[in-house]
């Protein structure tokens, strides 16, 4: 497994988790399987939001004896009704479902509670106005009951609203080639880089469409992470979709969901998969979403004679972009070759499949990352 760091909660996750949404309704023994095979290959972040007693109770048995070998997550603010999920927002029975959470996955604390599903504005207010959840979260925060506190959204308005509140360690938030043009969505990921903000990476498959062999994808704003769309996509798959959505700025680690042993396996397949199996550039563009001289981070312009990562100093020039920062030139100067050294010989530039220089770039970037 590769671990990142998750923002400034200093957290240590694998880049590949576990989403559990599909295992509500498989067999126990299966749901149980899944999750102890995952911790076993090193998938230590796990996201848990249902609140229903069966399906925590089988988590809680999956994770016997694992506790310290996991970053544990709940949501507050998800609830049941007859079995059913159901969102909620009032502070006591969400407060009831936290505790029973503790209670049934037998622990004192969560890592990350998660502020959950909120995607419009009025929401969002009310969750951070005095008395909303947020304080909730901060009283299971004091009280040593949650290390972190996290913010789940499908909306980009909606998340800049909340991290600007600095009361949010983690966003969770959509990450797919769907929604890879969807306005504003590169600044909120640039945003909560500067802040320190751990991403969470969502939906990599779409909710699973991506990989569905379909002629057209219908894609509600749920799955895409921006406006509802109809695509008649490229063939893509699951190595393809988790490397889109870890090449992104930002994005700690990735939440697919997997509902048996093979699902697993696919997305633990990206730790071991080449270059050439990872390459997303052909089925983005398959999308028509991109936009033309953006660069996706893709690396498809390797390789550089003077053994520069495109792709790494790219993402510093997009931020650098926004604002030079003592740390970005700093990062900039740690890599082992980096855009000083670019000869301008240009080989890379007919390789990029969105129409970016390069070349130009990596001058630009010298120019704005140098040591002062």
């Amino acid at each position: 497994m590769q671990y990142r760091t998750l923002g400034r909660t200093g957290l240590s996750v694998g880049a590949i988790g576990l989403g559990t949404e599909y295992l509500l309704e498989v067999p126990r023994a299966q749901a149980i399987g899944v999750v102890r095979r995952a911790v076993e290959e090193g998938v230590n972040y796990l996201d848990l939001f249902y609140a229903q007693p069966a399906f925590r109770d089988t988590m809680a048995e999956a994770l016997d004896g694992l506790r310290d070998r996991v970053v544990l997550t709940a949501h507050l603010g998800a609830g049941e009704r007859a079995g059913q999920y159901e969102r909620i927002r009032e502070p006591g029975r969400c407060a009831t479902y936290i505790e029973d959470n503790l209670r049934r996955y037998r622990t004192d604390h969560v890592d990350v509670l998660f502020l959950h599903n909120c995607d419009e504005a009025d929401d969002c207010d009310a969750i951070f106005a005095p008395g909303g959840l947020a304080d909730l979260a901060e009283g299971f925060r004091r009280e040593g009951r949650a290390r972190f506190i996290g913010f789940s959204t499908h909306t980009v308005a909606t998340a800049q609203r909340a991290i600007a509140t600095d009361r949010v360690d983690v966003l969770m938030f959509p990450v797919n080639l769907t929604g890879h043009a969807t306005p504003g969505r590169r600044e909120l990921f640039e945003a909560c880089l500067d802040r320190g903000i751990g991403l969470v990476g969502m939906k990599p498959y779409a909710g699973g469409k991506l990989l569905q062999a379909q002629p057209e994808l219908s894609l509600s704003r749920v799955a895409t992470g921006g406006p509802s769309l109809a695509v008649a996509p490229q063939p893509v798959t699951p190595v393809q979709c988790l490397a889109y959505a870890l090449a992104q700025p930002g994005v700690t680690t990735v939440v697919p969901g997997c509902s048996d042993l093979s699902q697993l396996e696919d997305a633990l397949a990206w730790l071991t998969a080449g270059d050439a199996e990872r390459d997303f550039s052909a089925a983005l563009a398959g999308f028509g979403r991109f936009r033309s001289g953006e660069c996706v981070y893709c690396n498809h312009c390797l390789p550089c004679p003077a053994g520069i990562d495109i792709g790494a100093v790219m993402r510093l020039l997009d931020r650098a972009r926004v604002a030079v920062t003592a740390d970005l030139r700093d990062e900039h100067a740690a890599l082992p070759a980096n855009a000083s050294d670019c000869r301008q010989c240009g080989a890379c530039t007919p390789r990029c499949p969105f129409g970016v220089d390069p070349a130009e770039a990596m001058e630009e970037a010298a120019r704005l990352l140098a040591s002062p």
